[in-house]
């Protein structure tokens, strides 16, 4: 299958080498603003590089694409997706607000629009086994979901100004895991954190602890941080009624060494998103192009999209004026 990408950032590049690296696949267009950007790309993995979305949706050539712009460029490029009757894989979020999500659901109407958003945690060998053991009743009846999900070191200033916060950017990932693993949320409580003095200025919160509740009263908790000294932690456990599985974080390798100053001792962990969640990003990949076959269902789906951003617009609520939200 023939793609185009639309953005060449961090993330464009991502999605560019799991193209690359996928035998099923082949990269013909990447599009940045900075034609620079697109160019070293493509020079790396092929393709011709553009300046405009548009190139990239238009080119006859391009059978599905990959949506990787910023934020408030989705919707409207989903809509371009359909309008040309490709399928899209979108990143997170799925726009800015959800009034935006909505108008791109009436704007839909009468057309086909065959889209995936880009959760790549759902793809994660580990998660996913959690998933199926869950899902095949191992665990009798789930009663709570606990996810720890903290980064490094928080992005630059700059990004944070325009990501739309912590919660849309970064605890989405976490929303929609919560989602993929007890259901539909009926209601979300946050407390937000300012404990970094050098984020103090961003108007965002640094940290977060949220708790969603279904509709049967099993939770999911979320402790999120955008600092962490040991790297990047990444963990899953779902407990239910006949049993619990527990997602640790990823090593660079299963040594353990003890002597006399230390037992035990492992490698630290993983240091980058993209290290830590490499072959989900390719088992996404593959599943969007077994979709855009006919082969698979669009799943995660535009629904989806739409649900994980419903929560992170209430998490942002919670915790801005302290109280519970009921979604």
């Amino acid at each position: 299958m023939k793609l185009g990408i639309i953005g060449a950032g961090r993330i464009g590049q991502v999605h560019a080498r799991s193209v690359w690296q996928n035998p099923d696949t082949t990269l013909v267009a990447v599009s940045d603003p900075h034609i620079e950007a697109a160019q070293s790309v493509t020079a790396r993995y092929g393709g011709t590089a553009v300046a405009t979305a548009e190139e990239v949706i238009n080119n006859p050539e391009v059978e599905a694409i990959v949506i990787c712009s910023p934020t408030p460029f989705h919707a409207e490029q989903i809509l371009a997706a359909a309008k040309a009757n490709k399928p899209a894989l979108c990143e997170k979020p799925i726009a800015m607000d959800s009034a935006t999500v909505e108008q791109l659901y009436r704007e839909l109407e009468g057309l086909n629009p065959r889209v995936m958003m880009g959760f790549n945690r759902r793809f994660d060998p580990s998660f996913a086994a959690a998933k199926q053991a869950s899902d095949a009743g191992k665990l009798g009846k789930v009663e709570q979901v606990t996810i720890i999900s903290r980064d490094p070191a928080a992005p630059p200033k700059e990004y944070i100004a325009v990501s739309g916060g912590i919660f849309k950017d970064m605890t989405i990932h976490d929303f929609d895991m919560a989602r993929f693993l007890i259901g539909d949320i009926a209601s979300v409580s946050a407390v937000g954190q300012n404990l970094d003095p050098d984020l103090a200025d961003t108007g965002d919160f640094d940290g977060a602890v949220i708790t969603m509740v279904n509709t049967e009263g099993a939770s999911a908790t979320v402790v999120n941080s955008r600092h962490c000294a040991t790297g990047y932690d990444q963990r899953l456990e779902i407990f239910g009624t006949q049993g619990s599985v527990f997602c640790e974080n990823v090593l660079p390798t299963t040594a353990h060494i003890s002597t006399a100053n230390h037992s035990r001792a492992q490698d630290t962990y993983l240091d980058f998103f993209l290290d830590r969640y490499a072959q989900a990003y390719a088992l996404e990949l593959a599943a969007f192009v077994s979709a855009a076959r006919g082969e698979r269902d669009f799943s995660p789906s535009i629904a989806d999209g739409a649900a994980a951003l419903r929560i992170a617009e209430a998490a942002e609520t919670s915790a801005r004026e302290l109280r519970t939200v009921t979604l």
